[in-house]
């Protein structure tokens, strides 16, 4: 539990020797022989020892290289990540359809030509180790590897998998749990790459595989040859390979903006859905055909000057038939497409001009399940700090409220014909402590029963904002939880861009502080996403106001989760603890839980038991305690974490 005044840990906390620059590319360098160790271990054994040994000293000098100039974003730490994430790309299987990654390709240096490497060979503990290791996934020899080399926790060996590309770091941990050989046999020299045994290769197999390259190019200009004849070369109409992807049927249709859906103004009036399937299509550039034939071919097939992004858990594949055209129009100094096929929002931006040297935007957002709150608005432009949004037709009134002033009423934001509002202030702190945080300018619309409040949070669809039970959130209103809204909203960072669908905030308990402190409180903010996976969890402790900086000043994270049921409809329940100094300068372990607690627990550096849901143990500087607490049906469970 952190002190309650000091900086609460960053989410990206493994990787705090990139932010503050503290390493150097020389100090990483002294790590070679363990970061080509590293990559030897995740590589997959199916590539044999030589190449393992080749590509895990070319991964780690790739990483070591960089390419980016000096700087903190060279440390140990940073470099250790490039190496897990090559060793796990060059273990994907090579897909037809998909453009392959140069770690899948045997390396370019090191090259040594009729000799086999390979390490030392050790006892029968380093074999069976080597064998179990064959038997599982990349991201599980990845976790283990972290774990039992670099010696990282397991929250830390997710942040590291996550940020490697791996989609389920947990699901890696839990199949690394199946391998028990010893921690220590990782260090072996069995599994050293820098000390290595030298053999000749077979020379007769080195001449048959001459020879078979030989006829190989032989055959490669044969065929050359008949893809040149006119017609359809050996296809022909007797041909059984289908065609290629441009040239399918169903391909070319997705792509022809003659076939794209278009949906009548007043559709959603009488729809039993209200989702983004009965948008009409809006804009002033809905007939340009040229506009939208650049959109779809660049959906397709986006080349090297587009710059695209997925929220998590995106396909970003082509359209798979003729999509729903939302929007299209020019915004600012860009012209703007959104499209929507089922299961995405698509966005597409290009200069005003269409100047293909300016390169182009393409994003993805997921919205499956989406209804007539979740429909309300989509982020058409975001350029300088500002966002414009196109909101549904069902919306009748637009305001910008100011979350972090809650006494202050809501500003009318006006719309154009097609529903596209005026710029407004995109919320930007760049700590996710929210220190830096002065204001944070949400959306609010009006569609004739509620006022519902939504936020920006980096990606196409913005997030709704609720307050109340797991079990029965609402929209915010009503002063009180405009206020708790008020010292929460800076906390938003820690969910930015990671496909958030709804953040509820949940006052779940009040304490009356030691020494007549006042009374603070305990909230649980829970972002759920569209995936429906990746949920993340922060509880809060909001110290009163006139000892915390202010009736704005954001409260401080206690304890935070990622994937947890916790604060949520499936376990509306949250226990969690901070180290607090009160204004005399002695310390408490505080602590609080939901109402279906019947008595809390500490252990540790400090001990003690309360009646109740609350608790407050004197303590002392940098005390760390262990909280857990009994139910009402008799069972133990421990804190947030």
């Amino acid at each position: 539990m952190p002190p309650l005044r000091a900086v609460p840990p960053s989410a990206g906390r493994p990787f705090a020797e990139q932010a503050t620059g503290e390493r150097t590319d020389a100090e990483a360098a002294e790590h070679y022989a363990r970061l080509v160790r590293i990559a030897y271990l995740v590589l997959a054994p199916s590539l044999g020892r030589t190449r393992r040994v080749l590509s895990a000293h070319w991964l780690a000098q790739r990483a070591l290289g960089g390419g980016q100039g000096p700087g903190p974003g060279r440390a140990y730490a940073c470099v250790r990540l490039r190496v897990v994430r090559s060793a796990l790309e060059a273990g994907l299987p090579l897909l037809r359809l998909a453009r392959p990654r140069r770690a899948q390709f045997p390396p370019l240096v090191p090259q040594v030509w009729g000799l086999r490497l390979f390490p030392h060979s050790c006892g029968a503990d380093e074999l069976a180790l080597e064998q179990a290791l064959a038997g599982v996934s990349g991201p599980c020899r990845a976790a283990h590897v972290l774990r039992g080399l670099e010696g990282l926790d397991d929250a830390e060996v997710c942040r590291v998998l996550e940020a490697a590309g791996v989609a389920d770091p947990r699901a890696a941990l839990l199949e690394a749990d199946v391998l028990t050989a010893p921690h220590a046999l990782l260090a072996s020299p069995e599994f050293d790459p820098c000390s290595l045994q030298v053999r000749p290769a077979d020379p007769a197999r080195r001449r048959r595989r001459g020879r078979t390259l030989l006829a190989s190019l032989g055959a490669l200009l044969v065929c050359g040859s008949l893809l040149l004849l006119p017609g359809d070369g050996l296809g022909g109409p007797q041909a059984t390979s289908g065609p290629l992807y441009s040239r399918h049927h169903s391909a070319e249709k997705a792509l022809d903006p003659a076939a794209i859906r278009r949906v009548p103004a007043g559709l959603w009036r009488g729809s039993a859905r209200m989702d983004f399937t009965v948008w009409p299509t809006r804009g002033d550039r809905t007939g340009d055909t040229g506009l939208l034939g650049r959109a779809l071919a660049t959906w397709a097939r986006p080349g090297a000057a587009v710059v695209s992004s997925a929220t998590p858990g995106t396909p970003d594949g082509p359209p798979m038939g003729p999509p729903q055209l939302l929007y299209a129009g020019e915004v600012g100094t860009a012209a703007v497409v959104l499209f929507h096929d089922g299961l995405r929002v698509v966005r597409y931006a290009e200069p005003r001009n269409a100047d293909p040297a300016r390169g182009a935007a393409l994003d993805f957002a997921r919205v499956d399940g989406a209804d007539a709150v979740s429909a309300s608005a989509l982020v058409v432009q975001r350029r300088g700090g500002r966002v414009r949004y196109l909101t549904a037709p069902w919306v009748r009134e637009a305001a910008v409220r100011d979350l972090l002033a809650p006494d202050r009423p809501a500003r009318t934001l006006h719309r154009d014909g097609a529903g596209v509002t005026d710029p407004v202030s995109a919320p930007a702190p760049s700590r996710d402590d929210g220190a830096d945080c002065r204001s944070w300018q949400a959306l609010e619309v009006r569609d004739g029963t509620a006022a519902r409040l939504m936020t920006d949070l980096g990606e196409l669809t913005p997030a709704r904002l609720t307050s109340g039970a797991p079990t029965s959130p609402h929209d915010v209103a009503g002063r009180a939880e405009r206020e708790s809204w008020a010292r929460t909203a800076c906390l938003l960072p820690a969910v930015r861009s990671h496909g958030v669908r709804s953040v509820n905030s949940w006052p779940y308990a009040k304490q009356r502080l030691p020494e007549d402190a006042g009374v603070a409180r305990w909230l649980c903010t829970r972002a759920d996403t569209w995936r429906g996976t990746g949920s993340r969890v922060l509880a809060q402790f909001q110290a009163p106001p006139e000892v915390s900086g202010g009736a704005g000043a954001p409260g401080a994270v206690a304890a935070r989760a990622e994937d947890s049921p916790d604060c949520g409809t499936r376990r509306p329940r949250v226990l969690a603890g901070v180290l607090w100094r009160s204004d005399g300068g002695r310390w408490y372990v505080l602590a609080a839980g939901s109402r279906q607690f019947t008595s809390l627990t500490a252990t540790g550096g400090v001990r003690g038991r309360a009646q109740g849901r609350l608790l407050a143990l004197p303590a002392g500087e940098g005390a760390r305690a262990r909280l857990d607490g009994l139910l009402a049906d008799g069972s133990r469970v421990g804190a947030l974490h």
